[in-house]
């Protein structure tokens, strides 16, 4: 397949092919690669993830009463954009794509890019590896359905920034006495470096610094409604973030099977839209 799509890039000068032509051949490879043969679930399969927006949080009553906080995900056009394969990039993927983008705010490159696998312009790319018999063809939409109610999914996003904090709040330090003898150092470090011995800061040393901002993971949320109209998650729990954020969300990697999906097989490699 990689071959082919080579050889008629190469030979797109000496045949006069339009790059339209060309595009469309390399796309209808990786679609028809996908839709060989209807795909069956196994224990081992690994479905794609979907990208979502953090619109804030709420709560939900089970129908015993118990109250639950629950974190509102709203998926915005996501479509699967590409495919990256075993034999062209020594792995198996899928990048995913959401929220319409206009052409205006994109890149010569990025417009060329998507005009050739033939979709439409997104915001935010992600890559979620997926098993072999999960691969979707470019340009399928990935809904809401595609999780079940009582799942568990990972979620993963930037957490909130808190910019420079010191040890009490970035590493849950006690502090220093509040006693008479000590002065304005209440909220202060301790020694580091000693003097005589070791006489240096070992690296890792939990001291002052950045909080926040980096990439954090919640895992095994449970998925507590699924709106396919509104194609919204509601999921128990909190979620990194700020409102508005683009977050990841997919199975729970530390679950198979009946412990993961509340009903076995779950949609593979997605919901279908025609049954």
């Amino acid at each position: 397949m990689s071959l082919l799509t080579k050889t008629l890039f190469a030979s797109k000068s000496r045949l006069g092919l339009a790059p339209a032509l060309v595009s469309s051949l390399h796309t209808s490879a990786f679609n028809a690669q996908a839709a060989q043969a209807p795909a069956t679930w196994t224990p081992n399969s690994i479905r794609t993830g979907l990208i979502a927006k953090k619109k804030g949080m709420t709560s939900v009553w089970s129908e015993s009463g118990v109250r639950m906080p629950v974190t509102i995900l709203q998926l915005e056009n996501v479509i699967v954009t590409d495919v990256r394969s075993d034999e062209k990039h020594g792995y198996t993927a899928l990048q995913v794509g959401c929220t319409e983008k206009k052409e205006k705010s994109a890149t010569k490159p990025m417009i060329g890019q998507f005009k050739s696998l033939g979709v439409g312009l997104r915001q935010k790319l992600y890559e979620f590896k997926v098993s072999k018999d999960a691969v979707l063809p470019i340009g399928t939409e990935l809904t809401a359905e595609h999780f079940l109610t009582g799942q568990y999914v990972d979620v993963t996003a930037p957490c909130i920034g808190k910019g420079f904090a010191g040890v009490m709040k970035r590493w849950n330090f006690k502090g220093l006495p509040a006693s008479h003898g000590v002065s304005l150092t209440h909220r202060s470090g301790g020694s580091t470096g000693q003097r005589k011995w070791p006489s240096k800061v070992f690296k890792g040393k939990k001291m002052a610094g950045r909080l926040g901002g980096e990439s954090a993971t919640v895992q095994n949320l449970q998925v507590v409604k699924i709106d396919p109209e509104l194609n919204v998650l509601y999921v128990k729990g909190s979620v990194p973030g700020f409102d508005d954020q683009f977050v990841k969300v997919k199975d729970a990697v530390k679950l198979r099977g009946e412990k993961l999906f509340p009903t076995i097989p779950p949609p593979f490699p997605t919901v279908n839209k025609q049954q």
